[in-house]
């Protein structure tokens, strides 16, 4: 699939009836935004129906192969009411919106653009990119989709699409991602070139509701081969880091060893004891919009405090629960070596609800040994060494 995608529409040019079919995946307000002189809301709609574009194009590409077996079902061709996250949840998820997600205990882990499954059975999935600034951090998002994608369906190869309004080729993550034979590089007609097409039907945007595709398929329907206990993954490599750092060894020693491993995204190392957060605020420091929090002062605005890690990256990460909203605040570490508010994590998504549910289980000792381990920068206040004794480690 991948060759003949690269000989066949390397430049794919949208016609007006794609484009005007993308637009039933928008509702009323994203379509008048479409064309809206305030830049940022019309930029936020844009990427939404080139998006749905790119669902269309493919729908219309997939009637011409033999080589694309299926497609996968979103937007407004999704089941119509999408899964409330709950702890527990692992696997394939549709949102209320028609996006489809990966779901690790709840949590939204990856969010796919499309799924395609081709003739051999292979899962290869596709991003939509529509700004250069799209590409930050991108290579390690799709490592990760490619590794979590190569698990769940066992492939030790899984086929790439990225998808470009604009011409992004000479930078260097796509020349790096345009050299593995997995992987197809799809340059299309620019959004303003596509808003041209449709200009005359406005104010009023038509479309025709397609007949029944006989390749569309629900993302939930594809058999996933590697079911995955997602919070058992994670609990397991946390263990792990938790005995590294116990015998003292260097944080390389800690990255990903097994597959499950490498689909974890975070580690959640546990909400703080009392005394732990004390020795946070003196020895590293909390500081949100500018103020710093003492100790003193902390219970008055926060419930509790959650150390965590982002991973490949080992980036420490630090939640507040707030006192006057139902939220999280994301903390993270600066060069300085303090932690600042970084933005808030809301009540409606699904890993709220795991971090919600941690109660106290790290003592001061293993919190400054985690924090000392993968700081970027010695804390402020010096202390003395954390034993390297399991004991001493894991006392309360």
């Amino acid at each position: 699939m991948i060759p003949w995608l690269k000989a066949n529409f390397k430049n794919f040019k949208p016609s007006a009836a794609i484009a005007l079919n993308a637009t039933r995946h928008m509702n009323t307000l994203e379509r008048k935004k479409l064309f809206s002189p305030d830049i940022e809301p019309m930029r936020t709609a844009e990427g939404r129906w080139f998006e749905a574009i790119v669902y269309e194009m493919f729908l219309d590409i997939a009637q011409k192969t033999d080589r694309i077996k299926y497609i996968a079902r979103k937007g407004a061709d999704a089941p119509r009411a999408g899964a409330q996250a709950r702890l527990g949840q692992n696997g394939v998820f549709y949102s209320k919106y028609g996006d489809i997600t990966f779901r690790g205990n709840g949590q939204d882990l990856a969010e796919f653009d499309l799924i395609l499954v081709d003739a051999d059975n292979n899962v290869s999935f596709g991003e939509v990119v529509t700004s250069p600034a799209d590409l930050k951090e991108f290579e390690i998002e799709i490592a990760f989709k490619k590794r979590l994608l190569g698990y769940l369906y066992k492939q030790e190869h899984v086929p790439f699409l990225l998808i470009s309004s604009i011409d992004i080729s000479n930078y260097s993550v796509v020349k790096r991602l345009s050299k593995d034979p997995d992987n197809a590089i799809i340059h299309t007609s620019s959004c303003e070139e596509i808003k041209g097409l449709v200009k005359h039907y406005r104010p009023r945007i038509l479309y025709t509701k397609p007949t029944n595709h006989p390749k569309l398929i629900k993302a939930t329907d594809i058999p996933i081969k590697n079911p995955i206990d997602y919070r058992k993954c994670h609990d397991e490599y946390r263990t792990r880091i938790f005995s590294e750092i116990m015998y003292g060894r260097q944080k390389k020693s800690m990255a990903p060893a097994t597959e499950t491993e490498a689909i974890v995204k975070k580690i959640l190392y546990g909400a703080l004891y009392p005394h732990a957060i004390k020795a946070v605020c003196e020895e590293y420091g909390l500081v949100v919009k500018g103020k710093r929090i003492p100790f003193s002062e902390f219970f008055q605005h926060y419930s509790k405090a959650i150390v965590a890690m982002d991973l490949p990256g080992n980036e420490l990460i630090i939640y507040l629960r707030s006192r006057q909203k139902r939220e999280f605040l994301k903390m993270i570490q600066t060069k300085d070596g303090h932690f600042r508010f970084e933005r808030p994590t809301p009540s409606r998504v699904g890993f709220f609800l795991w971090i919600e549910s941690l109660q106290p289980s790290l003592g001061t000792k293993i919190t400054l040994s985690i924090l000392k381990t993968f700081s970027i920068k010695e804390p402020v206040k010096s202390r003395e060494s954390p034993g390297k004794s399991a004991p001493e480690h894991f006392q309360k």
